[in-house]
């Protein structure tokens, strides 16, 4: 069977936040406004690294929802042990939504579930739409859901190099011969992290000859007399918890959320937005992988543009053949620019003072004139008779009323 070309790639978004937390923990990158910015690096860091080196043409990244979901129904001290997130992951997390946004990457939450299952559903459907589908997480529980075109991919961490696992790979690493006994392996052992209690007694190697033996789970449970000594007691005692803990880490593939491979597709970003989110985390080295060097660097207009020199340009000279580089009023080498002295008013007069003007009608009261050539006077025109005009004072404080209601 063909190997299918779309490709789509599923971030987890909290574990691959809490791993770059954690990778920096011990020279964390500040930026000058005290912002502690490690997992917004480390998770971005991650997610180019796919972009570039993968090149997915489909891209989502999953969120665990605020929300209890219906593991906590099911057992109320499900992640109960978990330590509060910490603060400068909670202040990360905002920002990497953003950013996620503005390169145009779909988030993926829903209520009631968590980022696990909301992954599960549509690796599923995805694989089943032709997709090659990877999952970037660092978590195990991510075996269970490994078939022919799902995988896990484990991105770069510490020096060691991203790493994808198959079924085959799956299967060496639990020492199990089914995907589906992935559930059994993590029911028996349990998971500290999410508080899933698992049956007391029973490591991961025990396990695996158990599940080697047994198969299962429940047919563990239903040949419990087969066991000896403390292994028995503890199986035939936690029987219901094994069971309970094996559903708990079962990831749920029911999730109601629509497989829409359209808004999953890997499209331009929003790059004006992406640009200020990256100026203001001060990754200047990111934002030139993302947008390039040269991205606030905008071209000059023609006219600015380095010529060879010819001299000193003036302000309105015309560079060679080119357009001007400002473009004057069309009445500026008149005498009178405004154009007063054309219309029908006579502006002479404030009050009872004289405003001093020359026979041409230029003011040159106060003004030291530069010795240059003068083109001779134009002929003077027909004076047509002028209405007098009381010209505004000069400041808009008599206009305003003393009050403002």
């Amino acid at each position: 069977m063909a190997k299918p070309q779309k490709k789509l790639f599923l971030l987890d978004a909290l574990a691959l936040i809490y791993r770059a937390h954690f990778a920096f923990s011990k020279s964390p990158r500040i930026s000058s406004r005290g912002v502690n910015t490690s997992a917004i690096f480390g998770f971005m860091n991650a997610m180019i690294e796919v972009l570039t080196k993968e090149k997915p043409t489909h891209i989502g990244v999953a969120f665990d929802s605020s929300k209890k979901t219906f593991r906590h129904e099911q057992f109320p001290e499900y992640k109960a042990t978990r330590q509060k997130q910490p603060e400068d992951i909670s202040v990360a997390t905002p920002y990497i939504k953003q950013v996620i946004e503005a390169m145009h990457i779909p988030i993926l939450i829903l209520d009631g579930y968590e980022a696990d299952d909301i992954i599960g559903t549509i690796a599923k459907k995805a694989a089943l739409a032709d997709f090659e589908v990877y999952m970037m997480t660092p978590d195990k529980d991510y075996g269970q859901l490994v078939e022919e075109h799902v995988h896990i991919y484990k991105p770069a961490f510490m020096g060691k190099p991203a790493e994808k696992q198959g079924v085959k790979e799956v299967l060496d690493r639990w020492q199990i011969e089914r995907i589906e006994q992935v559930t059994d392996m993590l029911g028996l052992v349990g998971d500290s992290v999410d508080n899933i209690p698992g049956i007391p007694g029973v490591g991961e190697k025990t396990a695996q000859k158990l599940i080697a033996d047994f198969g299962s789970v429940e047919n563990l449970i239903a040949n419990a007399d087969q066991l000896k000594g403390k292994l028995r007691d503890n199986v035939v005692n936690f029987a219901q918890q094994g069971l309970l803990s094996k559903q708990l880490a079962t990831i749920h593939l029911d999730v109601p959320l629509a497989f829409d491979e359209d808004k999953l597709r890997h499209t331009e970003y929003d790059k004006p937005r992406l640009s200020a989110l990256l100026d203001e985390l001060e990754f200047k080295q990111m934002k030139g992988r993302l947008l390039g060097s040269n991205y606030d660097e905008q071209p000059l207009p023609t006219a600015f543009q380095n010529k060879p020199a010819q001299g000193q340009m003036n302000l309105f000279d015309s560079p060679g053949d080119e357009n001007p580089a400002f473009l004057p009023f069309p009445n500026m080498g008149a005498v009178s620019p405004s154009g007063a002295s054309d219309l029908p008013f006579d502006f002479g007069s404030i009050g009872s003072e004289t405003v001093g003007v020359d026979t041409s009608g230029v003011d040159t009261s106060g003004v030291d004139t530069p010795s240059v050539d003068t083109p001779a006077p134009a002929a003077p025109k027909k004076r047509t008779k002028k209405t007098p005009v009381q010209a505004p004072v000069a400041s808009g404080s008599e206009a305003t009323p003393d009050a403002v209601t």
